[in-house]
């Protein structure tokens, strides 16, 4: 087939055979073609290789996308489900569930991961870093796969409107046996080798960790200088991301030695009031170890998950509907050359996904073309219902039977095996193994595999001797002691409780516990219930061959796969079948918009009429609902697109023409009103002018009578006496006018009212500024007594010349981050120190020098030298007070100097201003309260009337005093200490 007849979709070949599909496949998969359709199913080759295909400007692309614009992709799945998640497709708002599947090596885990980090981007949310928690906890090196899901999860993404709200991750049965014990050519949990490899030494020693290769949970065996340092950096990143989510630190794990060697040895058991102790044998103390081990692990990774859910539930109200996107990485299909009984319930999980699959790709749809007497030729497939009938029915399933042995303390796993036989002997599904060793066979969707039944009993308990549960209860650490009084939900979740001292019931080995496999069928129905009832999206992941090599497809394994997949019959129904099939009311209420009529009746007629008016063909009406192919479902929701572009339009002329006729009636209101100022004003000129002729006629009238009247000569008036100087200290004596009033002055802002609520919210706020940071970050900062020549205070006032900000915040688990960074640290010195080397996200710029910005006003918090070593402080005050004209130099300003003085003017009897002289600039102009209390209670001892006055009687200025005034009047209030968030914008001048 010519490279450009590969089509994108599998649903539109011409001719459906086998060849012509592996055919395709192939052809896409050496052009680096992984991903190929079936209508809207999407398959995906695993390339065991890096693509470009998943950086961000693809992903940019995949956004509100058309199918068709674009080649098919993992980022196109997740844009569907977030957008019918939302109602903006076909169907209204509904939750969602995204299942992969395929066997182990396939893709799944990476798949999921593209999953979320594409629906994060769509909703602008955060990262992924549970994900890398859990796969370090929860992954392990098999031979078929290096990174191996080694428990099943299903991520629940919650949604308000178009952004997540919170998440909660479902796990399933973890492999605890793969701590105890691993295959060759298998390795343990993925954390252990990441841990020894690295872990600080002082911590090795703190925690008695030995030489890797001594430990037998590892077989002796470790890895390669290369593997060893990548495991050595994947340790700090799941470090990183552990105190990134929020993760506290524990410390370590502890009972005593002595009593837990003796729960290891010997058991104790009270026979008419006497205790009396039995010794195991080695193989009992080996069991009762191991037991140990796979329970504290299965606790601990339960205690994980159960802590990033609280750590991501959903901040809003209880009564606050969200929609849901579920994603489901659960393990593929296992075939090994031993397979116990973790294969068993892994592969019974996989034969629930492909019931779920058959039954919304085949069994639902064809059984709704015969309901609504659709012309249809049936597509048979291979119904897996039997299969799951053997494992699942009561009383006689597989999982009944072995938990009806279980229940027998004396049961031995032959005892099991022989069950299946008498019972399952004729079952089309089951075949007999006649061997010494307790085996069966179950022929699955998949294949044929065989099991060794071996340690099915003991798996299934999954108990713990009382008496070593009851030590770890009562362990100093709380906790180890909260892991093991906790108990398991009927889906095998751990739920923490408060531990109790006294055990009074031993309710983790009770009979009346779940097994292991009923919890794991318990949470399977669960599971189903949950995805039955959402919108589902298929991915089907393919492993093109068995030595995990790129650019490399085996024919035969691809066939197999692509057949027990049902692929054949999956685009022969996606080809002929009718994907989409709403009932009369919900196609009518969806799309009656596009006849742009009214109270539209929500009957078939109508939507007969929606459809006439539109140019779909190929679709089909049954009884009580309609049939479309799954294109139809695009090309419906791009009719509405153009409408509602459309009604864009609309409004935006509406909203023009109104806006419009406002701005009219508002320019003819202005114009109204300035013509009657102006008519007001014309009237106020002619009264004016009005006045002024009658004040004029009035005038002359005046002058007139004047020149009428007789003359007569003027009288001499007597001439007065030169007055003699006087002396000038005479004038002084001279009282003012006393018509003449005072000037006053302005008056001080400082004797405005005092807001008193306001001024003891803000000193409640400082005295727990100052509180938080004298308990938690003094010891952090200082060095030497001393602050580092960064640091200018928790929080600064900022100037108009500065260096760019940086908002670092403090988490929950006293771990430092700055705003947009993905990684955390412990200190603020190890932050500073971090960021000379690494650049800051988005500038990539890098810590240089201290940038030496100064404050223009006094500092708006409180005196940090008292929080320094009191070393430096004794030494300094030893010396005389002197003044240095250095200083004077260093800060030649105004308001330095006045600072200066003001500082030696409150200088306590013996101390040194010259202690400043290598402090950062922040300690040079902090207000000197501390020293100022300490002359006032100097001042009070030489003089017994100071008692009697608020306040001292001499300040340098009025502001001062007021100030003083001001914090006399304030209330203490003892309050708790909140934690903060530091403005440390002004650390560095990033270079």
């Amino acid at each position: 087939m010519m490279e450009g007849n590969l089509p994108e979709d599998l649903a539109n070949l011409s001719e459906l055979d086998e060849k012509s599909l592996l055919e395709v496949l192939t052809g896409r998969f050496t052009q680096n073609l992984i991903y190929t359709y079936i209508g809207d199913i999407l398959v995906a080759i695993n390339p065991f290789k890096y693509l470009s295909i998943y950086e961000k400007a693809v992903s940019e692309g995949y956004k509100c996308h058309e199918k068709k614009s674009l080649p098919p992709h993992i980022f196109a799945v997740a844009d569907r489900a977030y957008q019918s998640m939302l109602g903006r497709l076909a169907t209204g708002p509904k939750n969602q569930c995204i299942v992969i599947s395929g066997e182990s090596g396939a893709g799944k885990t990476e798949s999921t991961k593209l999953l979320l980090r594409h629906i994060m981007e769509l909703c602008k949310a955060n990262s992924q870093l549970e994900q890398q928690i859990l796969q370090a906890f929860g992954n392990a090196q098999t031979v078929m796969n290096d990174n191996s899901s080694r428990f099943g999860k299903y991520i629940q993404l919650r949604f308000q409107n178009s952004s997540v709200k919170g998440a909660k991750i479902n796990e399933y049965l973890l492999e605890k046996s793969r701590v105890v014990h691993q295959d060759e050519g298998e390795q343990n949990f993925h954390i252990f080798y990441f841990m020894l490899a690295g872990i600080s030494a002082e911590d090795k020693e703190i925690y008695g960790l030995l030489d890797p290769t001594r430990y037998r949970y590892l077989n002796g065996r470790f890895g390669q200088d290369d593997i060893v340092q990548t495991w050595r950096v994947k340790y700090a990143e799941v470090c990183n991301a552990m105190d990134m989510v929020g993760f506290e630190e524990q410390g370590q794990f502890g009972v005593q030695e002595e009593d837990l060697l003796k729960s290891l040895t010997c058991t104790t058991s009270m026979t008419r009031g006497e205790a009396i102790q039995r010794l195991h044998n080695q193989q009992q103390a080996e069991d009762a170890r191991d037991s140990i081990a796979k329970v504290a692990y299965g606790r601990v990774f339960g205690w994980i998950v159960s802590k990033i859910n609280e750590l991501l539930a959903p901040k809003v109200d209880c009564d606050v509907e969200l929609n849901e996107i579920g994603i489901l990485d659960i393990f593929g299909f296992e075939n090994f050359a031993v397979n116990r009984f973790e294969q068993l319930c892994i592969n019974l999980a996989n034969e629930q996904l492909q019931f779920f699959f058959n039954h919304h790709i085949f069994l639902m749809e064809q059984k709704e073309y015969k309901e609504e007497g659709i012309t249809w030729d049936t597509i048979t497939y291979k119904d897996n219902k039997p299969i799951l009938d053997l494992f699942l029915t009561k009383p006689i399933g597989i999982l009944s039977l072995l938990d009806e042995q279980s229940a027998f303390p004396q049961a031995t796993d032959r005892d099991f095996v022989d069950k299946l036989n008498s019972k399952f002997k004729t079952a089309p599904n089951f075949e007999v193994v006649r061997n010494h060793t307790p085996l069966f066979t179950i022929v699955h969707y998949a294949g044929k595999v065989q099991y060794n039944a071996s340690g099915f009993l003991e798996k299934n308990r999954d108990t713990i001797p009382a008496n070593i549960r009851e030590l770890f209860i009562n362990s100093v650490t709380p906790l180890l002691s909260v892991l093991f009084a906790a108990t398991i939900s009927r889906t095998g979740t751990l739920m923490p409780r408060r531990a109790k001292l006294q055990v009074a019931d031993d309710n983790f080995n009770s009979t009346r516990k779940q097994s292991v496999g009923a919890q794991f069928k318990h949470s399977l129905a669960v599971l189903m219930e949950k995805m039955f009832a959402a919108g589902p999206h298929f991915v089907r992941c393919i492993k093109p061959n068995r030595s995990k090599q790129p650019d490399q497809l085996d024919s035969k394994l691809v066939m197999d796969q692509l057949r027990y997949n049902g692929l054949m019959e999956t685009i022969r129904i996606r080809r002929d079948g009718f994907s989409w099939r709403p009932t009369f009311r919900e196609f009518a209420e969806r799309y009656n918009i596009l006849l742009l009529k009214p109270d539209l009746p929500m009957d078939k007629s109508s939507c007969m009429s929606i459809l006439n008016s539109t140019e779909l063909s190929g679709w089909k009406c049954g009884s009580s609902r309609l049939f479309f192919k799954y294109w139809h479902q695009e090309e419906l929701a791009r009719l509405l697109e153009t409408l509602g572009r459309a009604a864009l339009v609309i409004q935006k002329n509406y909203r023009a023409r109104i806006c419009r006729r406002r701005y009219l009636a508002l320019l003819a209101e202005i114009r109204r009103q300035r013509q009657a100022q102006r008519e007001r004003e014309e009237r106020e000129e002619e009264e004016r002018r009005r006045q002024q002729l009658e004040e004029e006629r009035k005038r002359r009238l005046e002058l007139e009578q004047e020149n009428l009247r007789p003359a007569s000569p003027p009288v001499p008036l007597p001439r007065k006496k030169k007055p003699e100087p006087r002396p000038r200290s005479v004038l002084s004596v001279i009282p003012k006018a006393s018509h003449l009033a005072p000037v006053p002055r302005p008056r001080s802002k400082l004797f405005e009212p005092i807001d008193e609520e306001r001024i003891k919210e803000k000193h409640l706020k400082k005295t727990n500024t100052i509180r938080w940071f004298k308990e938690t970050q003094v010891r952090k900062l200082t060095r030497d007594g001393e602050f580092p020549s960064w640091f200018h205070g928790m929080i600064t006032r900022r100037g108009a010349d500065r260096c760019r900000h940086y908002m670092v915040e403090m988490q929950s688990n006293g771990k430092y981050v700055i705003l947009g960074e993905d990684r955390a640290h412990s200190s603020l010195t190890d932050l500073v120190q971090y960021h000379t080397q690494v650049g800051i996200k988005p500038f990539m710029e890098l810590l240089t020098v201290p940038c030496g910005q100064m404050c223009d006003q006094e500092p708006d918090y409180e005196e940090l030298r008292a929080f320094t070593s009191s070393s430096s402080s004794s030494s300094s005050s030893s010396l005389p007070a002197v003044e240095h004209p250095a200083e004077d130099r260093d800060m030649d300003t105004g308001s330095h100097k006045v600072h200066l003085q003001m500082q030696r003017l409150f200088l306590p009897p013996g101390g040194n201003s010259n202690t400043d002289s290598h402090k950062p600039p922040v300690l040079k102009r902090i207000s000197d309260r501390r020293r100022r209390v300490e002359a006032q209670m100097e001042h009070k001892e030489d003089d017994p009337t100071a008692e009697n006055r608020p306040f001292p009687r001499l300040y340098p200025s009025i502001r001062l005093a007021m100030r003083e005034i001001q914090q006399i009047q304030q209330v203490q209030t003892h309050t708790h200490t909140h934690t903060h968030t530091q403005d440390i914008h002004n650390i560095y001048r990033p270079g």
